[in-house]
């Protein structure tokens, strides 16, 4: 008997859920998190998604959408941690766990022995309730065959949501799903495909010829088809390297032009990794800033600082020329990243001429405490520190 034992987990409104963790009291009202000035909605709750607010919603639009709305700012470091806590619950259960991002990954339990389905549901949703208990942060699942359906699944029912593909019935779950919930497919693609080519259903693509799909779809017509039919053989990647590299990603919920908001997301990102490195006691000297388009390709940019560091502000000068040099196109992106790798051990012999940072690293280390939950949280962004609002 073929098992569904790939498993993907989408934390529901991820940013908003972390700071509702810390303050309960609004769980239920419409609230996002976001900039007030010159900002955009990075995360919404499903409340204020029901009056129209979405990401990346410019903020003083979505106060004209939704004028009760609650807006929370930022938490610098709350995210990152509260990822590794989740994931970390995850490998309670399985030790093949892929983190795609903060609040997305796969799991795969083929090694885990389960004799049944039913095993392997009852299994999965005790896991999303102790992520729920433990960090009270809502997660939805997909559980299929492969990672592709998987990963359609887990966001067919959010919030909360939990749906179960048997194996061999992947085409048949998706036939009747509209295209844009197939990877690769956004918003302006579905209508364009629906006007010009009658495609509105998954099953609209599986009922076409080759010669047709080519016609519609160019040289990737083979993989779109694939696609439709629920067909993928990637396999789970684990990620637990972290002497080469760390990293994260954001991926928008419609595709974002604005240079200036993605170079926030970007520096936020600098913030959110940087504290981890000390607490791992590492140093890096190498920045990577990788862009993603809605048809899914992709460029990427590094630099390298002449000397490893553990501290934000050399980083901070170079988030903007990697993300031009990178951003070549200049057209909406899907995606953008932070990479850092060349990790050293943080505990090795400084050169002199690096002594002079360790005031900033003192500095740092007290920032890191001020940016625990529970705290105010410190701006870091362009060498300006101050309380949050």
């Amino acid at each position: 008997m073929t098992l569904p034992t790939i498993v993907h987990l989408d934390a529901d409104a991820f940013f908003v859920s972390c700071e509702l963790a810390r303050k309960p009291e609004l769980r239920g009202t419409k609230c996002a998190v976001g900039g007030r000035e010159r900002g955009i909605i990075s995360s919404a709750s499903y409340e204020a998604r029901a009056c129209g607010v979405y990401t990346p919603m410019p903020t003083q639009r979505a106060l004209k959408v939704c004028p009760d709305l609650i807006l929370l700012p930022h938490t610098s470091g709350l995210y990152g941690k509260t990822s590794r806590a989740m994931f970390d619950l995850c490998e309670t259960l399985t030790p093949l766990v892929q983190r795609n991002s903060v609040d997305e990954g796969y799991m795969d339990l083929g090694p885990c022995g389960f004799q049944s389905p039913a095993e392997i549901e009852a299994r999965v949703r005790a896991l999303q309730k102790r992520i729920w208990d433990e960090l009270q942060i809502p997660v939805s699942f997909g559980i299929a065959a492969n990672k592709l359906v998987a990963q359609i699944a887990s966001k067919l029912r959010k919030p909360r949501g939990f749906v179960v593909v048997p194996p061999g019935t992947e085409a048949e779950f998706l036939a009747p799903l509209s295209i844009g919930k197939l990877p690769g497919i956004g918003a302006k693609t579905e209508a364009a495909l629906a006007e010009r080519h009658g495609l509105k259903v998954v099953r609209d693509i599986t009922a076409r010829n080759d010669s047709q799909l080519e016609a519609i779809f160019g040289r990737g017509w083979r993989e779109m088809r694939a696609i439709a039919l629920g067909q993928d053989d990637r396999p789970v990647e684990t990620e637990h390297d972290d002497a080469k590299s760390y990293s994260q990603q954001e991926t928008f919920g419609e595709d974002v032009g604005d240079f200036a908001e993605i170079e926030r997301v970007a520096k936020r990102m600098v913030d959110e990794l940087l504290p981890k490195i000390r607490e791992d006691k590492k140093r890096v000297r190498t920045m990577t800033v990788k862009i993603r388009y809605p048809d899914f390709t992709q460029e990427s940019h590094g630099r390298s600082l002449e000397n490893a560091t553990d501290l934000e502000w050399p980083f901070y000068p170079l988030v903007a020329p990697l993300l031009k040099a990178a951003w070549t196109k200049r057209r909406p992106l899907r995606l953008v990243s932070v990479r850092f790798s060349n990790v050293v051990d943080g505990s090795a012999q400084l050169e002199m001429f690096a002594q002079g940072d360790e005031k900033r690293r003192r500095l740092a280390g007290v920032l890191d405490k001020l940016n625990q939950p529970g705290r105010g949280g410190v701006v870091r962004h362009g060498h300006q520190l101050g309380r949050k609002d």
